[in-house]
């Protein structure tokens, strides 16, 4: 069995917080060594300062004593103490053999004991002399030292004073600056702790939303959404989801429309064809009607037949993989040539064809497709026009934008305000066009639309009840020269009906 991982919210906070700690601890470290740098150079600085005043005095008394060498022991005693409890060290001057003529301290060091090594006093002649150290074992633990110089007036250098301090003093003084540097941590932590889990809990309280929402997606139900207060990445993040759940339930609902309708479109035709067949079989329908028959079974399966070319014709522009391969071509030469392959129907209805005459009219566009749109709204023009009535074919050259409108417009009842939205849905028909198409599938216009997007322009539909309905779309025009003077001395004189 699969264990639950760890929540986004611990992650986060987990980073969060080993981020920060690696940060004080690391900070920390940084401030111990410089304090204990800056506490180091301070005392040799402040040792140094008092042992160049004690060999200062030092040379001052041999240089006003009665001998060349003479060191008055108790008053440079006396100026050494004062120096050495001024600052909290012990101040001695030593020969150039190492041995320890004045001291401030013989408690708890061995300044008789030992003697100086002469590497040091070496060191020391050359300038000064700084170390941590036991000054060769005169003390038991480490002490900060700094020796200088005594020199005589003919500048002969005859001892060496030296100041040291405890070493441990530096050990009190980082043990303090931890312990501040640690309870001001623990106060920035802790506050710092709240505040990035109240933050991040925000941040992820979002993502749970749409994790509980994706779950409530997997079980076909998309009316959940994600609340959403701000206008940070992740609000937006929350607001497109929202969006992408919307569209999800619009394409779900479609989805079970357009089931329902290709069931529907199926269900009649298989139906009648099964029942034709079988009556045809078992001798119900007698030899000299089965060809009657057979006719409507022909016709049903046509009927399914453009139903399947229909869908696999959408499927391939909604994949995008219907492609437009543009030309140039007489728009007017092919509405033509489509008018006449419905002139039985036209005949028969006693139909007047007007717009024909316009001349040539050279548009860009892929003709293969501009003819299958053409096709479908003069096939329904034919369709729904009234007994007796007119189809007109409408060309409209707009010089502002280059584009020439291409209308079909026929008489008869028109279309309902309210229908006309629905009119590009898949297998979407009027109650009236049900009764009057026995044959479409209420897929043409959706192709339609689809085919004049590819073309980046729009179907325009116009109608007005009990009078016309006119279908139109735009297509660049190739230039000027390439439409003909007619057309262009139609559009001059405002021949060409323009319908609102």
């Amino acid at each position: 069995m699969k264990k639950n991982g760890q929540s986004l919210l611990s992650k986060y906070f987990s980073i969060c917080v080993a981020l920060i700690l690696v940060s004080i601890i690391f900070l920390g470290l940084i401030l111990l060594l410089f304090a204990s740098q800056y506490f180091k150079e301070d005392k040799y600085d402040l040792l140094e300062r008092n042992a160049e005043q004690a060999a200062a005095i030092t040379s001052f008394d041999i240089a006003t004593g009665k001998s060349a060498y003479f060191i008055d022991v108790k008053l440079t005693l006396s100026s050494y103490k004062i120096l050495g409890n001024a600052i909290g060290a012990d101040m001695f001057l030593v020969d150039n053999s190492g041995n320890t003529v004045i001291c401030t301290n013989t408690d708890s060091a061995h300044y008789l004991q030992h003697l100086v090594d002469k590497e040091i006093l070496s060191e020391v002649s050359k300038g000064s002399y700084k170390n941590l150290g036991t000054l060769s074992g005169i003390y038991d633990k480490a002490h900060y030292i700094v020796g200088i110089p005594v020199k005589a007036t003919d500048g002969i250098v005859i001892g060496t004073v030296f100041a040291c301090a405890d070493a441990s003093g530096m050990t009190q003084f980082l043990a303090e600056i931890t312990k501040m540097f640690i309870l001001s941590s623990v106060a920035v932590l802790s506050i710092s702790f709240v505040i990035i889990y109240f933050t991040t809990d925000r941040l992820v309280t979002p993502l749970k939303e749409m994790v509980k929402a994706t779950e409530s997606f997997s079980r076909g139900d998309f009316t959940v959404r994600v609340h959403v207060e701000g206008n940070d990445e992740i609000d937006k993040l929350a607001m497109s989801f929202n969006e992408m759940a919307s569209s999800l339930a619009t394409l779900e609902s479609t989805r079970r429309m357009f089931i329902a309708n290709v069931s529907h479109e199926l269900k009649t035709p298989m139906t009648t064809i099964g029942g034709f067949v079988d009556g045809i079989l078992d001798g119900t329908i007698p030899p000299e009607k089965q060809n009657h028959y057979l006719k409507i079974v022909s016709d049903e399966v046509k009927r399914l037949s453009r139903l399947v070319r229909s869908m696999l014709n959408i499927a391939r522009i909604e994949a995008g993989e219907m492609t437009t391969s543009v030309s140039e071509f007489d728009i007017n030469d092919l509405v033509c040539q489509t008018v006449f392959t419905f002139e039985q129907k036209i005949n028969e209805k006693g139909l007047d064809i007007m717009g024909l005459d316009s001349g040539r009219i050279m548009v860009e566009g892929d003709c293969d497709l501009i003819h299958q749109v053409v096709y479908n709204l003069i096939e329904n023009a034919v369709k729904f026009v009234n007994p007796g009535g007119y189809i007109e074919i409408i060309y409209d050259y707009d010089r502002t934008d280059g584009k020439v409108y291409i209308g079909i417009k026929n008489s008869g009842d028109g279309i309902k305000k309210d229908e006309i939205p629905k009119l590009f849905e898949r297998f979407y028909k009027t109650d009236k066009s049900r009764s009057l198409d026995k044959t479409g599938v209420g897929l043409g216009l959706h192709i339609v639309r689809s085919i004049i997007n590819l073309h980046n322009s729009d179907i325009v539909v116009k109608s007005s009840e009990g009078e016309y309905c006119e279908f139109g779309f735009c297509l660049p025009a190739v230039n000027d020269k390439k439409i003909s003077s007619r057309f262009r001395k139609q559009q001059t004189q405002n021949q060409i009906p323009n319908q609102n």
